[in-house]
């Protein structure tokens, strides 16, 4: 028995209407895509402040050793540490232990991005948005509360079931956009990133500074100032984000049954972007390869990117400081790039674009793992932070322009939760790699398999209209 679509148009010539309707005036897209930019921004200078602060805060949980998650996940660690021979270092136990959280938070994006797309499809962006930003508030309040360690990682939990805001946030930019402005649309996603990861971190950094002036609850100054940030952002978007999905644009339903909604959460149906309906079977095959690539990228690329601060302290002594300047010449790079070079390519220029990012990363990795000197590292990171700023603004361009105007919602969510997925995985897999052969190896095989996504790019035919 034919499945029936997740969700399409109506027979009253919906998708006739939609797909041949005027997208907004220009001025409108430049206001709505710097309201999404100022949201997304204040959101992730919230989201990112935690990271300096994710040491002194498991030491603060572990402190009493009574706290029963605490201890299974700790001995978790331990046990995966002596796997992969990986030294008995506090330090390090830490960013595992940290790392075992990002996968989780990320595990749990996977699951939700696509269904929150689909959601915001049926009954609108702002809506869905609002949702999303009530549970991260949620979250910090939590956060505020959380005098032990299972009370954190319920925290965690609610932040990243609730983190569809970023995939919402491209949807708005292919509402609002055309084919020949899409592509500045995504660059100012990736400069709200830029800047959130620069200026974030550094926030964190000055509480991180301030905790060993309080014995306890030092946490709490952090966690409301976060979720300040996030009721500012609330409000912001309450008051300035017009809706930009009309209701004869929207799908007709959600889903008619669990088994429609399973094709937004099985790895299978992702991957093959069963939900979502085209015209062309040519259109479902190119988003698949776009899907597959971006995957194939992520995978790689945030395992070796968790495994940097190893491999700067190991060769370099670096300290958190140092580490912590390294991070802000990505940023500033980062932001260079897509400010300035980004959201002035022509469009039809996005895959071109994507190789060349491809093709830096390759030695990019391999430098950085063979780096025996500040100046061989430094000309890694500066290849690396160009890849970075180009590749994914860029795959998530291309992706935007398939699918009918009811569906952009899913399509992004799918493709998100596509990178998600390859993000849990990565940091686990390169760190048993990296303990277990060392880093020039690690490097250097991560940097070589990016050749495979590399090639099915560039076979991939780009659809022009």
């Amino acid at each position: 028995m034919q499945r029936k679509p997740l969700h399409s148009a109506d027979m009253n010539g919906k998708k006739d209407s939609t797909q041949n309707s005027e997208k907004p005036s220009e001025g409108k897209m430049d206001k709505m895509i710097y309201v999404v930019f100022f949201g997304l921004l204040i959101d992730l200078l919230a989201f990112t402040m935690i990271l300096p602060l994710l040491p002194s805060l498991l030491d603060y949980y572990g402190q009493d050793g009574k706290d029963g998650l605490y201890n299974s996940l700790k001995d978790s660690v331990h046990g995966f540490r002596q796997l992969v021979g990986a030294p008995d270092i506090p330090r390090w136990n830490s960013v595992l232990f940290g790392g075992i959280l990002g996968s989780m938070f990320s595990l749990l994006q996977f699951v939700t991005s696509p269904v929150y797309g689909a959601a915001s499809d049926v009954y609108g962006r702002k809506p869905v948005l609002l949702l999303n930003m009530l549970g991260i508030a949620l979250s910090y309040a939590l956060w505020a509360i959380s005098n032990n360690f299972t009370m954190f990682v319920i925290a965690r939990i609610v932040g990243g079931i609730s983190k569809g805001n970023v995939s919402l946030s491209t949807a708005v930019v292919t509402d609002v956009s055309t084919r020949k402005t899409r592509g500045r649309g995504m660059a100012m996603v990736g400069i709200a990133f830029s800047i959130g990861f620069l200026i974030g971190p550094l926030i964190g950094a000055y509480f991180a500074k301030r905790v060993r002036e309080q014995e306890e609850l030092f946490f709490l100054g952090p966690a409301l100032f976060a979720l300040t940030l996030a009721i500012i952002d609330i409000v912001f978007i309450a008051v300035c984000f017009k809706e930009t999905l009309p209701a004869e644009k929207r799908a007709s339903s959600m889903a008619s049954s669990v088994q429609e909604v399973s094709y937004l959460i099985n790895p299978v149906s992702l991957f093959n972007f069963s939900a979502v309906q085209t015209n062309t079977p040519q259109d479902l095959k190119a988003m698949r390869q776009i899907g597959g690539v971006y995957f194939a990228y992520l995978l790689l690329y945030s395992g070796l990117e968790f495994t940097l601060t190893f491999l700067t302290h190991n060769t370099f002594n670096y300290d958190s400081m140092q580490q912590g300047k390294m991070f802000f010449f990505i940023g500033i790079i980062m932001a260079v790039v897509q400010g300035g070079y980004i959201r002035r390519l022509k469009p039809g220029t996005e895959k071109k674009i994507a190789v060349r990012g491809f093709v830096l990363l390759i030695p990019a990795f391999i430098l950085i793992g063979y780096a025996s000197s500040t100046a061989i590292l430094y000309t890694g990171l500066a290849l690396f932070s160009f890849a970075s700023a180009t590749v994914v603004p860029c795959l998530t361009t291309l992706i935007s322009s398939y699918g009918t105007e009811d569906q952009k919602g899913v399509i992004l969510g799918i493709f998100r939760s596509l990178g998600a997925l390859a993000r849990a995985i990565g940091p686990m897999v390169a760190s048993t790699i990296y303990w277990s052969v060392g880093p020039f190896i690690c490097y250097t095989v991560g940097g070589l398999l990016l050749a495979l996504p590399l090639i099915f790019l560039l076979k991939i035919k780009i659809k022009t209209t």
